[in-house]
């Protein structure tokens, strides 16, 4: 049975290494082609199974490596930097990336959503009656300003996100036209 795992165990992580380190350079120097991302990520459960197997079939000369102080250091050291990697107090978070530009944005667009369609229009400083003219003329219904963009959102079957999209649009297009700088 160790002898067929080997036959296949090994070839395996090769192949799955070749994989994983080909895409993972590819996305280091972000050259994301085609489907390199989900290629890196979904095949390197590929390079898992095989390396696990080839330990497993293995099993004897990798325990032999914990005699050698050479090998002691490389693993130990590949052990810590894993450990240290997924701790929280090292890096920055993807969401907070960028001064927490992405987050804050997540979160006033989240605000916006809850707030009524009057709240809306003093934050972007026009009329809920001028809002409620131009979400029309994008097929957004609004039977009462002082709905929230998420009932809004419901009540025409759309998503949140779009209902607020068309209402700052309509806001941009108006600053740029008008000069507005605030």
């Amino acid at each position: 049975m160790t002898q067929t795992m080997k036959n296949w165990a090994t070839p395996l992580a090769v192949g799955a290494f070749t994989i994983s380190a080909v895409t993972g350079l590819l996305i280091f120097f972000d050259l994301e082609l085609g489907i390199v991302e989900p290629v890196h990520k979904w095949l390197s459960w590929l390079l898992v199974t095989g390396v696990i197997l080839h330990l497993i079939s293995n099993w004897k000369q990798f325990t032999g490596y914990f005699s050698k102080k050479p090998a002691v250091v490389i693993i130990g050291t590949a052990l810590i930097v894993t450990i240290a990697s997924v701790l929280p107090i090292f890096g920055e978070d993807d969401e907070e990336k960028e001064g927490g530009k992405e987050k804050s944005g997540r979160v006033a667009a989240q605000l916006l959503e809850s707030s009524s369609l009057e709240t809306v229009a003093l934050v972007i400083k026009t009329t809920p009656q001028l809002l409620v003219e131009q979400l029309g003329k994008s097929g957004i219904i609004v039977r009462d300003p002082s709905l929230t963009i998420q009932q809004i959102a419901n009540s025409n079957k759309k998503n949140e996100k779009e209902v607020l999209g068309a209402v700052l649009k309509q806001s941009k297009s108006r600053k740029t036209t008008n000069g507005d700088n605030d």
